[in-house]
């Protein structure tokens, strides 16, 4: 199957694998509580005034997140005041 006949489901089950594969990740170096959707909220937050980028860069921003980054997300949001759900 090509590219071309992806439909958004499985894009958008592309993008969770990569996300839960971050969240794995992060868990690894001692970060216990983080989930796909949490790395896809950071990774989303960059997003925000622009929109969503092409594919290859967003697959980039996920696998290429660094803990210091998803970290500095989190006290922002909850500086902010921000929920984490």
């Amino acid at each position: 199957m090509g590219m071309e006949e992806l439909d958004e489901q499985d894009w958008d089950d592309a993008i969770e694998m990569l996300c839960q594969s971050k969240a794995d990740e992060l868990i690894l170096v001692g970060y216990e509580h983080v989930t796909s959707k949490d790395v896809w909220n950071c990774v989303r937050h960059k997003y925000e005034k622009e929109g969503i980028p092409p594919l290859h860069k967003l697959v980039n921003d996920i696998l290429s997140l660094k803990a210091t980054s998803f970290m500095n997300y989190l006290t922002m949001s909850a500086l902010r005041g921000s929920t984490f759900e």
